[in-house]
């Protein structure tokens, strides 16, 4: 995975700042910027840090200190932990779409596995599903809609702390109510919706990190950041819900779940209250450091659990017969249940060569993909392998969710520099769009006018900037000094 590199305070997005997992989003001054005073002149650095001394960067314990200071002081992948949520908070949007009409026979009360059944298996495996707290047709209806409106504000990066935390609670109610309904595409999902809450993966394409970068702009101008009323809210209205299903048993028979929830709501009252009275203060530094670490030990958790699932099904695949003897791909493709188009599939289950050269192909790229992860170019060219499978999976045998989620995992090994290419393409894309739209002009200073490349909710100072080695280097959304680190 390519990744910018470190740069300090700056690399947090308004929703990411925090090393909780909870609301974060509650704290007035956990999206604002802070102001502070100017910055003295960069001093260079002492000779013998550079030049290999005792304890310098280019010394024996140099590589270690750069590794650690590189984890502390900067949420690593901003671009990869974007795709991410992205894409798992679509894949999950567009499911609970498509079943909407269907609900109450797959999780509802009209469900054949029926309320009581789930209820016993739940109590034996000790799962957690707030579905469980009454068989009531209306409580069903409000938890499906805010599941489904979880998962469009997780898409659009709006309050993503909270945000997140409410949809790693829909999913696992939802699929923990009748588990005989999913597939490995909602095994993924469940375990990246957990994933997703320790993230700081609003830095970049959010309406956190919009909004974070407009307070830029004002703090830049002199004015005082806007004042947050609905993170506070948030957390106001969380807490009892917290505390009744605590006391009322409803948070399943486990120990991490409970620990996880109160420890992000209430972390998120410590992040208020360091932002408040000590907004440069040593406790700052400390939760920004926790954060960090947080969030790219989560993520490298990702990336070996994208590993581990494509060498274990390429291993598994190996000792099949059928994927020994290349016929594996013909049988899905002779089934009705995996042909939606019975045609494409008849053109393509016909051609022996082509079913032996996609099924060993299969196989090979999955067993080969965790061990190209060291070769940029390889690994580059088995993700896009990969990705195009899921996609005639998704095609193909009509699995378009599973094709969705495993995409969205794939998308944690992808290059920064493809990433904000694309995102810049997209952002061109968007604006030629609008320009069409009545009232809108392209002519600068008029109503309706484009501005310039960044816009007023991207200021020059908040856009990626180039760094001495050609990467990105993220928005300077925070005030502050050098860098967050334990060891700088």
């Amino acid at each position: 995975m390519t990744i910018p590199p470190p740069a300090g305070p700056q690399n947090e997005g308004p929703q990411n700042a925090a090393p909780h997992t909870g609301p974060q989003n509650t704290a007035p001054q956990d999206t604002a910027p802070r102001s502070e005073a100017p910055h003295p002149p960069a001093v260079p650095r002492p000779a013998v840090l550079l030049s290999g001394g005792p304890g310098g960067l280019g010394g024996p314990g140099g590589g270690p200190a750069r590794a650690l200071q590189r984890v502390t002081a900067s949420a690593l992948g901003p671009y990869q932990s974007a795709v991410v949520r992205i894409g798992f908070a679509a894949t999950y949007l567009f499911f609970l779409l498509r079943e909407l009409p269907n609900r109450h026979e797959l999780y509802g009360p009209d469900s054949p596995w029926h309320w009581d059944l789930a209820r016993q298996l739940t109590n034996g495996n000790e799962a957690f599903s707030v579905l469980m707290w009454t068989d009531s047709t209306v409580w069903f209806e409000a938890v499906y809609v805010l599941t489904l409106l979880s998962a469009a504000a997780l898409l659009l990066g709006w309050r993503t702390r909270t945000m997140s935390v409410l949809f790693m609670v829909g999913v696992l109610s939802v699929q923990n109510r009748s588990i005989f309904m999913g597939d490995g595409g909602d095994n993924v999902v469940h375990l990246m919706a957990i994933y997703l809450v320790l993230t700081r993966c609003a830095q970049v394409w959010s309406l956190d990190a919009r909004r974070a970068a407009r307070n830029a702009q004002r703090v830049s101008a002199g004015l005082p950041p806007l004042r947050d009323v609905v993170g506070p809210t948030l957390w106001v209205l969380l807490g009892p819900v917290l505390v009744a299903a605590t006391l009322m048993g409803g948070l399943g028979g486990t120990w991490w779940l409970p620990t996880l929830l109160w420890t992000i709501w209430l972390s998120a009252a410590a992040w208020w209250a360091v932002n408040r009275y000590l907004p440069h203060g040593e406790p700052r530094t400390l939760l920004d450091v926790l954060a960090n670490l947080a969030h790219n030990a989560t993520l490298a958790v990702i990336m070996a659990e994208v590993c581990l699932i494509y060498a274990t099904a390429g291993w598994y695949k190996i000792q099949g017969s059928r994927w020994q003897d290349g016929t594996a791909l013909y049988y899905p493709l002779n089934l009705d249940y995996f042909t939606p188009w019975p045609a494409l599939s008849d053109i393509l289950g016909a051609s022996g060569l082509m079913v032996m050269v996609l099924t060993y192909g299969t196989v090979i790229v999955q067993v080969a993909f965790p061990f190209t992860l060291f070769n940029r170019r390889v690994k580059n060219v088995l993700l896009v392998i990969m990705i195009c499978e899921h996609a005639g999976i998704a095609l193909l045998l009509g699995l378009p969710f599973f094709s969705m989620a495993m995409i969205a995992a794939d998308a944690v090994f992808l290059p920064t520099a493809f990433l904000v290419w694309l995102g810049t393409r997209a952002t061109i894309g968007g604006r030629r769009l609008l320009s069409g739209l009545p009232g809108r002009s392209r002519t600068p200073g008029k109503p309706g006018a484009f501005g310039p490349a960044h816009g007023p909710a991207h200021p020059p100072e908040a856009g990626p900037a180039k760094d001495g080695g050609g990467g990105t280097q993220e928005p300077r959304l925070q005030g502050g000094g050098g860098g967050h680190t334990l060891v700088g």
